[in-house]
This record gives C-alpha cells, structure tokens and sequence, in this order.
C-alpha cells in the first residue's frame, strides 16, 4: 500500500465518525463517535508532525 493510501484511509475513517456522530449527536453513541473521529484526526495530525521533525 502506497503511503497515500495509508494516510488516506484513517482521515476518511475519521471524517465518516466525525460526520456520522454529528447526525446522531442526541445520542450517547453519537457523541463517542464524534470524540473517536476527533482525536483520530489530531492523533494522525500529531504523528504526521512528529514523523516530519525527525
């Protein structure tokens, strides 16, 4: 798997957790995936700057 793709797939991952918890935000299970989806996407931001700094 080219290093695009494996980027690609978990911030889409992300965004669909980020987006799907959005729509069921009345629930409790909506409100998880909204945080999975958020720290999915600064854990990926973090390791990607961490990745270039060394």
């Amino acid at each position: 798997m080219s290093a695009f793709a494996s980027l690609f797939l978990p911030v889409i991952a992300g965004l669909i957790l980020l987006t799907v918890g959005f729509n069921m935000r009345d629930r409790n299970i909506g409100v998880l995936m909204m945080w999975v989806g958020t720290l999915g996407m600064i854990g990926i931001m973090c390791w990607k700057i961490l990745e270039k700094l060394n």
